[in-house]
């Protein structure tokens, strides 16, 4: 049976590469899901640094820079249908998750680590038809788990009111029109010493994950920190002369 769960699997994979060919999600070669350039190009994790760091943003490693092949790979799961990319990203979200976990002051291997995908809207449900974060947030879950890590998945957060369109906002208009969007849902509480790790795809300004974490501190009983990761995160730029610099964020921090 499993020889032939095997034949199963190898026939309908070359009849969807027949009617949908598989080519790389990053740079367009044909025959692979995601190649290995660019998959390496989703191994670099580092501290994400908005443009404009907003005051309160949680301490955030990007698997990724949402540049080069990053960007049309993460924009075919999110927006074009490619779910079959879950796999890949998942394990990138995964390695990030790892490196912000390792952060943390006194966190060992057995250092619980509970990942908070942020909800998504009504509208991009409607829109996508799927919650991608909460599907990347379950892969992760997956490759930590296999790797040894106690590793959890808990939707924590709901979205209360209507958030307009952020397009087109500076970093200061999205962080106000975002304010008060997030609640923690009622009765359910976190383990004491838990890690808490907010996931989302990207991060640009900042202003959302600054938002959510803000309500999950609130569910904090000890002063272990809120903490985020992300697939990839828009590079920033050199700041400008009299722009305010990230805070450093060491392994002491809380």
């Amino acid at each position: 049976m499993r020889a032939v769960g095997e034949v199963v699997r190898a026939t309908a994979g070359a009849l969807t590469d027949l009617v949908l060919p598989r080519i790389c999600a990053g740079c367009g070669l044909p025959g692979v899901l995601l190649c290995r350039t660019c998959a390496r190009a989703f191994a670099r994790p580092h501290l994400a640094q908005p443009r404009r760091f907003p005051a309160g943003f949680p301490p955030t490693v990007a698997a990724a820079a949402y540049a080069g092949p990053v960007r049309p790979a993460v924009n075919a799961f999110k927006e074009h249908g490619r779910a079959e990319l879950v796999r890949p990203l998942g394990a990138a979200l995964a390695l990030a998750v790892a490196a912000v976990r390792a952060g943390v002051s006194g966190a060992g291997p057995g250092t619980p680590v509970l990942l908070v995908p942020l909800p998504a809207t009504r509208a991009a449900l409607r829109t996508r038809g799927r919650d991608h974060v909460a599907e990347l947030a379950r892969a992760a879950v997956g490759v930590l788990r296999t790797e040894g890590v106690p590793a959890g998945e808990a939707r924590l957060l709901r979205r209360r009111g209507r958030v307009a369109d952020s397009a087109g906002l500076s970093a200061a208009q999205r962080r106000a029109n975002l304010a008060g969007t997030f609640a923690v849902h009622p009765r359910r509480e976190v383990p004491r010493g838990t890690l808490l790790v907010l996931v989302d795809d990207v991060v640009t300004s900042g202003a959302t994950l600054t938002e959510a974490a803000a309500a999950l501190g609130g569910t904090r009983r000890d002063d272990t920190p809120v903490l985020a990761a992300v697939v990839a995160a828009t590079p920033r730029r050199d700041p400008r002369p009299g722009s305010a610099a990230p805070p450093a964020w060491t392994s002491t921090d809380r």
